[in-house]
């Protein structure tokens, strides 16, 4: 990253600083590193599936309570998420912040533990601690976002957008690759997908490798995430907390009464809150689909996990260049269409048959994907990841791009909220659409409606005239 390149004033056009060392950059690059396995390993892999078939009563009534308490967290995180952001624009501060709302992420995973198999008493517990630990690194996110422009000149910030959501990526995998190789066993054989004993002494039969999941969530957030605290610059103080609140609601009911006037700002922050709750749906219940579709353990969702972090790495990087390139907005648009088709494919895929065709079923205890159709699962996840990565880190960059450099942390939180506000639709809709036909295709078909309003918003937004 340049050093001598000095940021630039929004109001004077004068220097400010200098942008910070690379020490400084990774330091903040880690942060996706440190949350990625919340999402990876809680959210759709390991303790969302294991929850929906092992803790509630059913996997249609999991998949339909896991929505409910995703909504509910969605719900709050859209309140309040574009208020933090105005405080924190006004105070200047930005990593007390995210040491706050991870104390939430890292208290919810760990409470995770209590999900015993066929314990219906424990849901309740569990559904309110994801629901704290989900509001924890969701606003953490946003105030981590808001450090990118004082960290990388402009026509740098789609490759240092990209690079983040690559690298964590393979935290995600990493992570991944401990719950399922020395964690995680299958209850049937009580090894690991490396063949070995859980350790610990990890009891199989009572899924406590699936269980612990949620407690190495949080011991690995709080150990990645200390280099953005040691190493890369907040901030400067600005104003006190009481001031803060004054300002920043001030200048929040400002901005909001400006955004009419900013269309293609609008329109974006629009098409994001869109698009993103069909994304948020889809990975929260991916796993959840293929478990009760295939009727997959933890180790075959897990492996399916890896493939799909993998895509989404080399689907980040790669991104990431093509966004200073060709623009974000080129790169949203593309993603959209493939993730459209990809899950329209999906849905045409059944346990004995692949877009019509019939196909024998997997064969319980065969070797690991050999059914058709489960392969064919396979490829279109790869598609799905590949896409899902650069959609995320295009998004972020520009929102940096056409977002006021004084406000950023405020629009952060607009696009966090935009991102929420109807985050609870998505799964509240699968929910409900799946409880009343007790199917999860029928469910999960009401993704394509999010998709499909996204990219028709596409060619209404026009980044050079809002910036």
């Amino acid at each position: 990253m340049s050093l001598s390149t000095p940021a630039i004033s929004p109001q004077t056009d004068a220097p400010l600083h200098r942008y910070p060392s690379r020490s400084a950059v990774m330091g903040w690059i880690l942060f996706d590193w440190a949350a990625q396995p919340y999402f990876t390993l809680i959210t759709v892999f390991v303790f969302a599936p294991y929850f929906a078939s092992r803790v509630a009563p059913d996997p249609a009534t999991g998949q339909a309570l896991w929505g409910f308490a995703t909504a509910a967290a969605g719900l709050i995180i859209a309140i309040f998420s574009p208020v933090l952001g105005a405080i924190a624009d006004a105070s200047g501060r930005r990593k007390p912040w995210i040491a706050a709302f991870g104390l939430l992420l890292v208290i919810g995973s760990s409470m995770m533990w209590l999900a015993k198999p066929g314990d219906t008493s424990s849901i309740v517990p569990v559904l309110l601690a994801f629901g704290v630990a989900t509001i924890g690194v969701e606003f953490a996110t946003v105030f981590n976002n808001a450090m990118m422009p004082t960290l990388v000149p402009p026509d740098r910030i789609g490759r240092l957008s990209g690079t983040g959501w690559a690298v964590g990526y393979i935290g995600g995998i990493l992570s991944l690759i401990v719950v399922l190789g020395f964690l995680a066993a299958n209850p049937d054989t009580g090894r690991t997908l490396f063949g070995l004993v859980p350790l610990f002494g990890l009891d199989p039969a009572m899924h406590e490798g699936d269980r612990m999941s949620g407690p190495l969530t949080g011991l690995w957030f709080v150990i990645f995430v200390l280099p953005m605290f040691l190493l890369t610059p907040d901030y400067p103080a600005r104003n006190s907390l009481k001031t803060a609140l004054r300002v920043g609601l001030k200048d929040l009911r400002a901005t909001l009464r400006s955004l009419p006037s900013q269309r293609s700002l609008l329109i974006f922050l629009i098409a994001n809150m869109i698009y993103t709750d069909g994304l948020v749906s889809l990975f929260a219940f991916g796993g959840i689909y293929a478990a009760g579709t295939f009727g997959w353990n933890t180790i075959q969702i897990g492996s399916f996990g890896i493939l799909l972090a993998a895509a989404g790495t080399l689907g980040a990087w790669i991104g990431g260049k093509l966004d200073d390139l060709l623009g974000a907005k080129t790169v949203i648009g593309a993603c959209l269409v493939l993730l459209l088709a990809t899950i329209g494919l999906i849905l045409l895929i059944d346990r004995d048959s692949v877009f019509f065709i019939p196909v024998e079923p997997p064969v319980r205890g065969g070797p690991l994907f050999s059914g058709r159709a489960e392969q064919a699962y396979m490829v279109l996840g790869f598609v799905m990841g590949a896409a899902a990565g650069p959609l995320q880190a295009a998004s972020r960059s520009l929102l940096i791009q056409m977002a006021p450099r004084d406000r950023v942390t405020q629009y952060f939180g607009l696009f966090a909220l935009t991102g929420k506000v109807t985050s609870f639709i998505g799964p509240l809709l699968i929910g409900v659409v799946t409880a009343v036909t007790a199917s999860q295709k029928a469910g999960m078909a009401m993704l394509l409606l999010f998709f499909i309003a996204g990219l028709a918003l596409l060619p209404l937004i026009k980044p050079k005239a809002a910036a």
